[in-house]
């Protein structure tokens, strides 16, 4: 026995005094989620990759809100939001200490306003989203502040006013001339 305690006490603790000391964590360790909402453009692909449904989208047409919000409780830290998400606005931490007194402390969230078509007034996209679109458009086509800006309109019309436009060019153009020739030819 005393050979045992001798051996113990020369090699020292097997264990580390984690709540009184800093815990030494590998630079890979995946902690919480780091949420920067001026970064997020609510493109909802990070809702969309989460397999835990800890994080969630929800529209309110009324309002003309998106909410984004993360529940850390369902969190499972696999990193796939921050893999997904095109802007960086959320990074996994290395903290993982989330005890909290109340549930609702466990919530994150923001929110975004909608982008209304400019054709049918119908929400159809979140303004940040539409924002990011003409910035890249800026920085990456070097097209000037004022081209973008003319463009506008354009961006903000929904899908289906764009399509009814095409379908309605599309009929001004007479093809029917043009097929018959190539069919007699």
């Amino acid at each position: 026995m005393l050979k045992l305690i001798k051996k113990v006490l020369k090699q020292g603790p097997a264990t580390v005094a984690y709540p009184a000391a800093p815990l030494d964590l590998a630079p890979n360790f995946r902690g919480k989620p780091q949420y920067d909402a001026e970064q997020c453009i609510a493109c909802g692909a990070c809702a969309n990759a989460c397999p835990s449904n800890a994080l969630s989208m929800t529209t309110d047409v009324e309002s003309g809100q998106i909410s984004w919000s993360l529940f850390l409780g369902r969190c499972i830290f696999c990193a796939r939001c921050e893999e997904v998400c095109p802007t960086a606005a959320i990074r996994l931490s290395q903290d993982f200490e989330l005890a909290v007194w109340r549930k609702e402390d466990l919530f994150e969230r923001a929110d975004f306003s909608i982008c209304h078509c400019r054709k049918c007034a119908k929400p159809y996209a979140p303004q940040k989203e539409i924002d990011y679109a003409m910035a890249l458009l800026e920085e990456n086509n070097g097209l000037s502040a004022q081209q973008i800006e003319a463009m506008r309109d354009q961006f903000e019309t929904c899908p289906a006013c764009k399509q009814q436009a095409q379908r309605v060019y599309a009929d001004q153009i007479d093809v029917g001339r043009h097929l018959s020739q190539e069919v007699n030819s």
